[in-house]
């Protein structure tokens, strides 16, 4: 049985891929997030094959904690990591204070590098990370007013990403980015009002549980763009 765990993965993207992997009865999924009563959600969507930890990895002291320790006890190691976390505060650049700067590096590079950090003694052979970035942090993509901070941190992970697949690669761990375009999520919604996605979390979820379990086998290293439009 694989184990995967989903960072981040509450509501939204993350919530999706891990009942959609869940489906799978040769899959384990353990995931995390903020919001308890959106985790029991989650867990109690996903065919019993759903453990649900609560946990705010922008903590140092959680990052540490129940997961590892939930890992270690149960004796499983980690076949497919998918850090899902995000943070967007869409504010004019000269109006965003250094607090929600910080807030967002902390949330959407940080976090999930150090998440990757604490389970590398877990790593089974031929682990996958999968980063989830964004289309905003992909270079060369259209960008959009009152999002520089949140366009930068998830610029920031897509480098952070082909900079740990070159260092982990000895450890036979492949690390890759995709950054979705417009997906209709609460986040999107609270970002772009009365915006209409052209795919659903659902959809995303399909495609992005055959990257994690099979994407490793082609990519490594990789940022790759999923949008059929913009935002």
């Amino acid at each position: 049985m694989k184990t995967v765990v989903v960072n981040g993965g509450s509501r939204g993207i993350g919530a999706s891929v891990a009942i959609a992997l869940a489906r799978d009865s040769n899959n384990m999924v353990i995931v995390t997030g903020r919001s308890e009563g959106d985790l029991k959600k989650v867990e109690a969507s996903g065919y019993g094959r759903v453990v649900a930890i609560k946990s705010d990895l922008t903590l140092q002291a959680e990052r540490s904690g129940e997961l590892t320790s939930y890992l270690r006890r149960e004796k499983r190691g980690v076949d497919v990591l998918i850090n899902s976390i995000g943070l967007l505060i869409k504010k004019p650049f000269e109006e965003t204070t250094a607090e929600e700067a910080i807030s967002m590096l902390e949330t959407n590079l940080i976090a999930p590098s150090m998440a990757i950090r604490e389970l590398l003694p877990l790593f089974n052979r031929n682990a996958h990370i999968v980063n989830i970035g964004s289309m905003g942090g992909y270079q060369g993509s259209i960008k959009f007013p009152g999002m520089a901070w949140y366009s930068a941190s998830k610029g920031s992970l897509a480098i952070m990403t082909e900079a740990l697949a070159a260092e982990l690669e000895k450890d036979e761990i492949r690390v890759n980015c995709v950054c979705p375009g417009a997906v209709q999520t609460e986040m999107l919604e609270k970002a772009f009002p009365g915006y209409k996605a052209p795919v659903t979390a659902e959809e995303m979820a399909d495609f992005l549980c055959w990257f994690a379990m099979k994407g490793n086998k082609f990519f490594n290293g990789k940022v790759l763009p999923l949008s059929t439009s913009t935002p």
